[in-house]
């Protein structure tokens, strides 16, 4: 799988990138009951191409623990900064938004709370016991931070029960420095690794972005790293810079080559995979973890899962685009 060129950068969007942007009633409905609730989401802080399908969808990607990160990562929309005192009525709103929309998988992250004694592992926490007593049947999925290495605090989380636990580990050891300042490339490993072995039952789901000067060795590495901590689900999609202050794409990564990596991470060992240029950390999160639940071949759909999809009210995702 060559990459020509992946040190040059990229200067014009290829056709595939290119997307109508359709804009309805359930798109503004959606946003509507998000603002009326005052919730973040990763599809407006962090610019994710898919907001305008996915409001559209009824589906949407929520932030908790506010709006402003303490780190500062390379690649990623969402303000940084000092960030205010967590807010004790958010999980109350996030919960009464995801029974209005009739919800029912619901993904939840955060900006970096660095600043927090827990890094807002209570707040994750908080949220899964509140969904789970309050929407019977509703599953819930995590995209974490990496808590600094703290396994006290990964341990809280688990202990509430998601039914996914996602870290994404974003890049390849090698951009690490530049892409994801703050983060460290063993340790987000680390973490899926204690989160397989702390909760054997939880699956455990990570991302990886390309464009940003990796070599296909590299990607490769990075995904039997992945497998060797436990992971079995993976999103691949291309990073697309926000901002002229933002790291640059060094390369736009055709479909047909996220086709090629999609297969080839089947053939390794991962169990479900989402790949091509417009997946994000929770792309069809629903459907990728109903998949494994019932034990249906990857890439395959299990009955219902497109209509449930289309249809009013599927699932709810809270993330960052690319977010831990």
């Amino acid at each position: 799988m060559e990459e020509p060129g992946i040190e040059r950068v990229a200067k014009r969007k290829p056709p595939w990138l290119r997307r109508r942007l359709p804009r309805g009633p359930e798109f503004e409905r959606v946003r509507a009951v998000l603002r009326k609730a005052r919730l973040h989401t990763v599809c407006e802080e962090a610019m994710c191409p898919n907001l305008w399908e996915c409001f559209s969808n009824h589906t949407a990607t929520f932030l908790i623990l506010g709006d402003t990160c303490t780190r500062n990562c390379g690649f990623c929309a969402v303000k940084h900064g000092r960030p205010g005192s967590p807010d004790s009525t958010e999980t109350g709103r996030l919960v009464d938004t995801a029974d209005q929309l009739g919800l029912r998988h619901v993904v939840v992250t955060s900006v970096t709370r660095d600043d927090l004694p827990d890094g807002g592992a209570g707040q994750f926490a908080d949220t899964v016991r509140e969904v789970h007593a309050r929407l019977s049947g509703t599953a819930v999925e995590l995209l974490v931070p990496d808590f600094h290495g703290h396994r006290e605090d990964l341990a809280r989380v688990l202990d509430a029960g998601p039914e996914v636990l996602n870290h994404n580990l974003e890049t390849v050891e090698r951009l690490y420095a530049v892409v994801r300042p703050g983060a460290e490339y063993n340790r987000s490993l680390t973490l899926l690794e204690r989160a397989g072995g702390m909760a054997p039952d939880t699956p455990t789901k990570s991302g990886m972005m390309l464009g940003l000067g990796e070599r296909p060795d590299e990607v490769r590495r990075a995904l039997q790293h992945l497998l060797d901590a436990g992971c079995r689900m993976l999103t691949l999609g291309q990073y697309l810079q926000p901002s002229r202050k933002h790291l640059e794409v060094r390369r736009y990564v055709p479909p047909e080559e996220f086709d090629e990596w999609r297969r080839e991470a089947l053939a390794m060992g991962f169990s479900g995979v989402e790949s091509g240029p417009f997946v994000r950390s929770s792309y069809r999160a629903g459907e990728l973890y109903r998949n494994l639940k019932a034990g249906v071949p990857a890439g395959a759909s299990i009955p219902g899962n497109k209509e449930e999809r289309q249809g009013p009210a599927a699932e709810l995702n809270l993330d960052l685009s690319f977010g831990k």
